[in-house]
């Protein structure tokens, strides 16, 4: 799989899309004691909107973005049969290049308190910690990675 592999989801996607949220959150459904928010995503209307890219086929992993002053990275997914085969690496290094040629400088996102390998991964790809703020029942580590 190369980056260009990478495509926009469109509607044929969107059960995909919710299967692999799915199965990538739903191992921290009782760690965090509650179901992770990408598992109540409305879907269909992220892939509507255009914020969803998928990889595979079938669909192996996703990433949902959204362009603000900065690129938020909403959400991150692969399906476990998929982990360590690189999809996730490939889909971070894609979510840097969109930024990039959206003109944006830097990513953010966040990741609950409670996703320990989460937390290992991000600064290993250049985010930094920026705050830990607890938003209703989610304690998240809020990230920022700024391009040069």
């Amino acid at each position: 799989m190369i980056e260009h592999d990478i495509r926009p989801a469109v509607a044929a996607d969107v059960p995909a899309v919710k299967a692999v949220t799915d199965a990538a959150y739903h191992p921290y459904i009782e760690r965090i004691g509650v179901v992770p928010q990408p598992m109540e995503a409305d879907h269909a209307a992220e892939v509507t909107a255009g914020k969803v890219f998928v990889t595979g086929d079938p669909v192996l992993g996703l990433v949902v973005v959204e362009a603000f002053a900065d690129l938020f990275l909403d959400s991150i997914a692969v399906h476990p049969d998929a982990h360590g085969t690189g999809v996730g690496r490939r889909l971070l290094h894609f979510v840097d290049a969109h930024a990039r040629a959206l003109g944006l400088p830097e990513i953010r996102l966040y990741t609950n308190a409670m996703m320990w390998e989460n937390q290992r991964i991000y600064p290993r790809y250049g985010y930094e910690v920026v705050e830990r703020r607890v938003d209703g029942p989610y304690d998240r580590v809020h990230y920022r990675k700024r391009l040069g």
